[in-house]
């Protein structure tokens, strides 16, 4: 290669974008690109190593064909002698590949298969340190390398090794530009001060926040402007002594502010030398006040809600005691645990705040003279009242409406649902708290529909009594196995054939004889009882449906799931456990739940029917109608299934509205391709009108009342077989 041309490839090399920018690919691509352009080889290729020299990967490579294409062993602990050589000199040309222990360590590996007869490494350092090497290879017998060839690949290597020091200059300075900004955006003060000068070389912003006083004050200024040496001058002066003997210091300080405000602050110092000799000190500075005042607020927090900063149920316990004429009102927040469990408990304390705010501030009770926290969800006021009650249930309604208001927390907007219990605490006997009879309205309001207001009365008070007996009566009934299931016939209006049951359960009570549902579920469900009774209305029904499928394989089970149960965390394991144990046949085991239940937490109600329907349990809406009753909401759930509520079919021969909003729901299922059952079909005109809209099941009494088992198998044809279903499982 002649002189200009040598000159013409450096020069290229020199002036390439890459080149300049500091990009070590793209000058490494270039520089593998011109050498076997203008050098006779059959490949070129740049390897960087690591900083230890135990490996290197392969940036760049060019190759005339695919048979000489690049390739080097990645570990390089398996040649030392090779490396030896790079570090000692500036390249290893081995004309006779074969025979030069140089390369002697991954000949056979690396040029022997690809008939590579002469190589050349020329290495890449910077300040002296092995970065990586460029590898020129010949195929072949093409003689030795010349010194035109060796001079233009260490120039290139030069190139290379200015590139990637530039590349390395800018990855520095680019942390070093995090660091700073990171440390600007501290809330901890950083300082460093020049320990020769004792100047200030760099503060950041933290500093301002806490000593009040600008930065510009600060940086570049003497270490004695700092509040430390003016109020404490020996201890800082005997502190900066130490850290010029090299000694790390820590300490704490009461320092006041300019605006006579008083922090403490607490600091650690440590000293270090630059690469340039420099002595520096890093000092990290925090506001410890905090911990000084934990005596002060321990008092505070004896009679304060911290979260809130409303008083506690201590402090709002012995205003109570002195006060005899007015009203307490309870306010409790409804679904609240599972509102912190589904979107965490910061966003949980953010919504209780705004509830106390709101308690705090509302306008309609100028007179309140007690609000207080007494509940992880509930809160407390006391109303002096000497107005007409007519004024105060106006105002109780503002109260409400102010509580339920929409709020935002964090990026979402939720709508409160809060009970309130108004008790007139003139009107009450001396053997009952006026707390446990706000409980007591509280329970009520949480159960009827908006508003959730209830106000205590006697009639209140003997209910809960009545409950309470009924509570005690049905541990006695789940010890005592009184509990029974019957199953209402399910008729398909199109064959007119029976295809299934509802499970109902039945209360043999030892007195009153057989209770329903309705006189003791709710009671159940407020006590968490109706997990474990649930628990084997599932266990029965699945038992008797197994030897139903045993005559009748497509034979469907309906079976109510309640709220608590539903939401209650188990239920999945509950299905998967029958269905393990059963084999039932997929889909004929249907849960029925209510719209209420899935909308109290969309999210995670979603979640768990789409888990119960890869099980293969169907899922059907009961009650349809007197909720939510929106596709919006339907097409999110795995739904397979609506049941018609009854109040609706009971109407049909009276109501047009009735006969219309049937119709409806039917041609919403249809199009949502989902199935229909109508509950409560008691004449066959309502059974002739809902088979003429295409109905596909119903249940009533025009067919059947709910009945045993073993009646139900005559009523079915269906030979009797032994179950699970005359008491208690073993379970309860």
């Amino acid at each position: 290669m002649t002189r200009r041309k040598h000159q013409h490839v450096v020069e290229v090399i020199v002036n390439s974008a890459g080149k300049m920018q500091g990009n070590f690919n793209a000058t490494a691509k270039l520089v593998v690109h011109l050498l076997c352009r203008h050098l006779v080889i059959n490949s070129a290729s740049v390897w960087l190593f690591s900083r230890d020299l135990s490996c290197q990967h392969q940036v760049a490579s060019l190759a005339i064909s695919e048979t000489t294409s690049t390739f080097r062993p990645a570990d390089l602990a398996s040649c030392p002698r090779y490396l030896k050589q790079l570090t000692s000199e500036r390249y290893i040309d081995a004309s006779d590949a074969k025979s030069d222990p140089r390369i002697a360590e991954f000949y056979l590996t690396a040029f022997a298969p690809r008939k590579i007869n002469s190589v050349l490494d020329v290495a890449i350092r910077i300040n002296g340190q092995l970065e990586g090497v460029i590898c020129l290879e010949r195929q072949y017998a093409r003689g030795i390398w010349q010194d035109s060839d060796i001079y233009l690949a260490c120039q290139a290597a030069d190139q290379l090794a200015l590139a990637l020091a530039t590349q390395f200059s800018h990855q520095q300075q680019e942390v070093l530009s995090l660091f700073r900004s990171a440390v600007e955006q501290s809330e901890q003060v950083t300082m460093l001060v020049n320990l020769q000068t004792e100047f200030i070389a760099y503060v950041n912003p933290a500093h301002y926040q806490m000593s009040g006083i600008p930065r510009r004050y600060i940086s570049g200024a003497s270490i004695r402007q700092l509040d430390l040496f003016k109020q404490y001058p020996q201890l800082a002066e005997r502190s900066l002594q130490q850290l010029k003997r090299g000694e790390t210091i820590r300490g704490e300080v009461l320092l006041t502010r300019e605006d006579n405000r008083q922090y403490y602050l607490k600091y650690h110092a440590t000293p270090f030398n630059t690469d340039l000799g420099n002595h520096f000190a890093l000092i990290y500075c925090e506001d410890n006040t905090d911990p000084h005042l934990y005596q002060n607020k321990l008092e505070r927090l004896a009679w304060r809600c911290q979260l809130t900063e409303l008083y506690n149920r201590t402090h709002f316990n012995q205003a109570l005691r002195q006060f005899n004429d007015g009203f307490l009102i309870l306010i409790d927040l409804i679904g609240f645990k599972r509102f912190n469990d589904t979107y965490g408990h910061r966003q949980g304390d953010a919504l209780l705040t705004e509830i106390a705010r709101r308690s705090r501030c509302f306008a309609g009770f100028p007179r309140v003279n007690e609000i207080a926290r007494v509940g992880s969800d509930e809160f407390a006021m006391l109303l002096p009242w000497g107005g007409e009650l007519g004024e105060l249930e106006r105002q109780i309604i503002n109260l409400y409406r102010c509580l339920t208001m929409p709020l935002q927390v964090g990026r979402e907007r939720f709508d409160p649902r809060v009970a309130l219990a108004v008790v007139n605490l003139a009107d009450l006997k001396q053997d009952i708290s006026p707390l446990a009879s706000a409980d007591i309205a509280l329970q009520r309001a949480k159960t009827m529909p908006a508003p959730h207001i209830q106000y205590f009365n006697q009639q209140l008070l003997t209910s809960f009594y009545q409950h309470a007996e009924i509570e005690r009566e049905l541990h006695l009934a789940v010890r005592g196995r009184q509990f029974e299931l019957h199953y209402q016939p399910l008729r398909d209006l199109q064959t007119q054939e029976y295809v299934g049951a509802e499970a109902l359960i039945r209360w043999h009570h030892p007195i009153k004889g057989m209770l329903y549902p309705g006189a003791f579920i709710d009671i159940a469900e407020q006590t968490g009882m109706i997990c474990l009774i649930g628990a084997w209305v599932l266990e029965a029904a699945c038992n008797q449906l197994k030897l139903w499928q045993h005559q009748q394989p497509s034979f469907v089970m309906h079976v109510n799931v309640s709220a608590r149960q539903f939401l209650g965390g188990n239920l999945y394991e509950q299905v998967w456990q029958l269905l393990s144990r059963y084999r039932l046949t997929p889909n004929t085991l249907i849960l029925e739940i209510t719209e209420t239940e899935l909308m109290t937490d969309i999210r995670h109600a979603a979640q768990l029917c789409n888990e119960l329907a890869e099980l293969g349990v169907s899922l059907a809406i009961d009650d349809f109608g007197t909720g939510y009753s929106s596709m919006r909401y339907l097409k999110q759930f795995p739904i397979s299934k609506l049941k018609i509520d009854r109040s609706f079919i009971a109407d049909l021969s009276v109501s047009r509205e009735s006969r219309e909003i049937v119709s409806a729901i039917i041609a919403m299922a249809k199009a949502l391709n989902i199935s229909l059952t109508a509950e409560g079909v008691e004449t066959p005109e309502q059974e002739s009108f809902l088979a003429g809209c295409q109905c596909h099941q119903a249940q009533g009494f025009l067919y059947s009342q709910a009945l045993r088992g073993p009646d139900f198998c005559d009523f079915m044809a269906i030979e009797p077989a032994k179950s699970l279903q005359t008491g208690m499982c073993s379970a309860c």
